[in-house]
């Protein structure tokens, strides 16, 4: 069965804005985040696409060639390009090397293989990264909200376990997301930044 594309929102979701009577669209994440990117892979990186489809939110990325995934083709719906090589490492390098930073999703608080060689290429490379563990981060969605704030970033690559390993990895992204941008804050605390600085990597 062909995959069902994820529902854009309205066009209320990407105003600059702020309307009381809609909390949830003011359009922060549309002020705060040019494109969201990421591999395609199940859980984490779709999830990410899939919130970013509902919000407006420019997504892309690369991709093995032939679009491959673990359950096989990525679906067409999602704006990928395709390296010239079929090795996962090739397009995680391409997706860090060509955002801003990128935020590591994990339920457990290890992070391990395609993950960890996430965080080891940008590490590498000398790009921002986190990671966001959900039993490990405090406060997922101010965490990442300091994070974009403190590296200005405005292509954020989102990464992390896919869906066969963590069957629950793609509703704590979607939820992360929806709560990192559904309201700006005034101000961020100095409790917070200390809290960044113990997360954040790079």
């Amino acid at each position: 069965m062909q995959p069902i594309p994820p529902q854009s929102g309205r066009g209320s979701g990407v105003r600059q804005s702020r309307d009381k009577s809609r909390p949830r669209r003011k359009g922060p994440a549309s002020a705060s985040i040019a494109k969201i990117v990421s591999g395609g892979q199940t859980g984490a990186d779709r999830a990410a696409f899939d919130w970013a489809i509902a919000n407006n939110i420019p997504h892309g990325g690369w991709c093995p060639r032939g679009r491959l995934a673990e359950d096989g083709i990525i679906p067409d719906f999602y704006r990928m390009q395709e390296t010239v090589s079929t090795e996962y490492a090739v397009r995680t390098e391409r997706n860090v090397s060509e955002s801003d930073g990128t935020v590591i999703f994990t339920i457990g608080k290890a992070l391990t293989g395609g993950s960890k060689d996430t965080a080891t290429i940008a590490t590498r490379l000398k790009k921002p990264w986190m990671h966001i563990s959900k039993v490990d981060s405090i406060n997922p969605p101010e965490e990442l909200r300091l994070f974009i704030k403190a590296h200005q970033i405005k292509i954020l690559n989102v990464a992390g376990t896919r869906a066969s390993k963590e069957p629950l990895i793609a509703d704590f992204v979607k939820a992360t997301l929806r709560a990192a941008f559904s309201e700006p804050r005034a101000s961020d605390s100095r409790d917070s930044d200390t809290t960044l600085a113990k997360r954040k990597r790079g």
